[in-house]
């Protein structure tokens, strides 16, 4: 099955799920990330503000950013930034896609320990398909020479046991669902 057509197969499953148990599931998973030990361990974070689709980190967003540097990416052009999460109120919506995203300086991705990443569908081996647009993959591409701990996030439909790769496409290390 090629990424475009897993894409809309994991929509469709998407919309199986009620807000509330996509909730409830995320809720689940964001135990298990506050319990990781590497979670615990790190100081300098890169998560994500979730649409509504996605697994919701927001409970963890707004528990750990007063003690951990929470680094969310702010979509520029056709690149992502990243910028500083220091509350609600600092945030505006992105116009594109409608993705909340911190005002403030920009964060040089060098400095992150631990990253989690969103995506339509993750496979055993680490390989992600995301949302067709590369941000991730470019991201983390130029960061490749400084080891960061990559940690894919998603809900257990969205496992799945084989997901096509290209080379340019950046591997998870760890990926954690409900």
């Amino acid at each position: 099955m090629d990424k475009s057509t897993l894409r809309k197969k994991i929509r469709s499953l998407k919309k199986q799920y009620t807000p509330e148990e996509l909730q409830e599931k995320s809720t689940t998973i964001c135990k298990q990330i506050e319990q990781h030990p590497l979670f615990r361990k790190a100081q300098t974070i890169l998560l994500y503000h979730a649409l509504a689709d996605e697994v919701n980190t927001c409970d963890i967003l707004h528990k750990y950013y007063k003690e951990k540097q929470l680094i969310l990416p702010v979509i520029h052009e056709e690149s992502l930034e990243l910028k500083l999460y220091t509350g609600d109120e600092n945030l505006i919506q992105e116009e594109k896609f409608g993705i909340y995203e911190p005002k403030g300086e920009i964060i040089q991705p060098e400095t992150i320990e631990l990253a989690f990443i969103p995506g339509m569908a993750f496979d055993s081996t680490g390989h992600r398909l995301g949302r067709g647009k590369g941000y991730y993959d470019r991201l983390l591409g130029k960061v490749q020479s400084k080891r960061i701990y990559k940690i894919g996030v998603c809900f257990d439909f969205q496992m799945l046991s084989e997901i096509p790769c290209e080379q340019h496409d950046i591997i998870m290390d760890e990926i954690i669902s409900d």
